[in-house]
Parts: C-alpha cells; sequence; structure tokens
C-alpha cells in the first residue's frame, strides 16, 4: 500500500505503546513521550514545549525529521524509520526532594551533552555489539565515520530567577544504505549501524536502551548535584573518547588554528589540548571544528 509505514521491512514503525509501556512511569524513567510519524525538527517541538511550561521527562520521537539540526545549523535528515530521532526535555536547575536531586548551578550544564554521548556509546556498544567511540564533544564515530550526533539547546526561564531548561536531542542513522547517507560538511564520512555490521538495527530495544542509559546517567549526575567527577561522569566520557591522546586541529570563530594534543577533558567538559603555547581549555561553543 503506498505511503504504509510496512512498505519497507527493513524499517518497520515504531509503536508508541510499547514504548510508553516500558519507559514511562511509573515502569520507566520518563514522564511522557510523543510518538510522531513526521515533525520538522524534535528538538524544535520539544523547545516548544518547554517555553508553554512543559515539566521535565517529555520525550519527543519522530519516524522522520524534515528539518533536522545539528550543531551550528548543521542539517540532519534521515530517510523515514531509518534511524533514530529523539529529544528529551531536563530541568537540571529544578531541585527534585523525592529523588534527592539538589538543583545543578548554570555552570555544570555543558556536561548535559557529553553525558548524552556516554549513554549513546554504552547502548550501541551493548546491542549493536561495535566498538562505537565519542569525537568531543557530540559526534559518535564507528570506525572513524560520524553515525550519530547530538545537539543540546538551552531555552531561558520565565524571569532571571528561574533557571534554564535543557533540551537534548540524538540523531542516530540505524538503517541508511550508502548513497542515502549525509553529506557531511565537517568532513568525516558518515555511516549506519547497518553499514557497520550491527549485531542488532532494531529501533525498539536501540531507542529503549538509549532512553534508559540516559535516565540512568542524569539520575547519577543530578545526584551528585552536577558533579562529573564524583559522578562517574568524567571518567566514563573520557574511556570512550576518541579525541584524548590524538593530535588535533582546532579551527576558532576568530579564524584562528591551534594544533596540539588532546590531553583529557577536565571538569567543566572542556577539551585540553597541550599546543605551542601551553594548555588550552576549549569549551564546545568555542570551537568552530576540531580534526
Amino acid at each position: 500500500m503506498p505511503g504504509s509505514p510496512y512498505t519497507d521491512l527493513d524499517r518497520p514503525p515504531l509503536s508508541a505503546a510499547r514504548l510508553r509501556r516500558a519507559l514511562v512511569a511509573p515502569h520507566g524513567p520518563w514522564r511522557r513521550l510523543e510518538l510522531r510519524a513526521e515533525t520538522a525538527s524534535t528538538n524544535a517541538d520539544v523547545v516548544e514545549a518547554t517555553r508553554a511550561g512543559e515539566p521535565e521527562g517529555l520525550v519527543v520521537v519522530a519516524e522522520r525529521q524534515t528539518a533536522g539540526r545539528g550543531r551550528r545549523g548543521r542539517v540532519w535528515q534521515s530517510p523515514p524509520r531509518a534511524g533514530i530521532a529523539t529529544s528529551v526535555l531536563l530541568r537540571p536547575g529544578e531541585a527534585v526532594a523525592e529523588r534527592g536531586w539538589p538543583p545543578v548551578p548554570p555552570q555544570g550544564y555543558g556536561w548535559l551533552p557529553l553525558l548524552a554521548g556516554v549513554a549513546l556509546v554504552e547502548a550501541v556498544t551493548r546491542l549493536a555489539e561495535l566498538d562505537a567511540r565519542l569525537k568531543w564533544p557530540n559526534d559518535l564515530l564507528i570506525d572513524g565515520a560520524k553515525c550519530a550526533g547530538i545537539l543540546a539547546e538551552a531555552v531561558p526561564g520565565d524571569g532571571p530567577a528561574q533557571p534554564p531548561a535543557i533540551v537534548v536531542g540524538i540523531g542516530l542513522n540505524v538503517t541508511l544504505r550508502a548513497d542515502e547517507l549525509p553529506a557531511n560538511p565537517t568532513g568525516l564520512p558518515a555511516t549506519s549501524l547497518q553499514l557497520a555490521g550491527a549485531a542488532a538495527t532494531d529501533r525498539d530495544p536501540l531507542l529503549r536502551a538509549l532512553l534508559r542509559a540516559l535516565a540512568d546517567w542524569y539520575d547519577r549526575w543530578r545526584s551528585a548535584g552536577g558533579d562529573a567527577v564524583a559522578s562517574g561522569l568524567r571518567d566514563a566520557y573520557v574511556a570512550a573518547c576518541a579525541t584524548v591522546g590524538r593530535q588535533v586541529r582546532v579551527l576558532l570563530p576568530d579564524g584562528r588554528e591551534v594544533r596540539g594534543t588532546a590531553t583529557g577533558v577536565d571538569a567543566d567538559g572542556q577539551l585540553l589540548v597541550d599546543g605551542a603555547e601551553g594548555e588550552l581549555r576549549l569549551a564546545a561553543g568555542d570551537v568552530l571544528h576540531l580534526r
């Protein structure tokens, strides 16, 4: 049947009912989950809900995005049901007494895209059985090719006393074929789990594993007051990061170029680069491109 989600048997549709049973409270860690056949951008959808006063814990999943975005406005698109496109709403600045979560100061929010990267590596490694690695700060690599990206956006509160919310979006290529891969302006080749020889490409368990790992790491990080060291997040990120220990070339927004060795990630999530002028600490927002 033309237009049916079952015309491509390698790409069956997700089930909102099954996902909600597995992932939404009281049996799962999330508060609400919306599955959309098509949307412009899951991040834009969650940002809109955030501005309307949506509480923490919303998950939006789309079978297809028509205007998905990566860092610095880069396009992230995929054929219908060929990947995972999801965004979540987090409010780390609000205390949650029943969970024992103190408010996290805004300077710690930069860890959230890195936290999502750790969760993504765990899900892909466990289910797809691939050697997934992270390119600082937000790309998931398999054999040096980009398979996923992460975009975190801050949504200001209604007033100066209300901390911003954070929307974290994740796009993962699952069953894209070679002729469907997106052009990548960063210079990295693209791949998908299927092209990389994944042991599993069923999006339902992949999405469940990803969202559970994300909720688990968020709980650890929140319980530690946003301390990436005390929660174990920094160690987990460094262990998964392919950038650390390599020679890198960093392009800065002002046109300058820095070369050196990436030696680690500090307590604020900044990349440490040992260059000709000594050690530099680079925040994701300060970097135009890293190779």
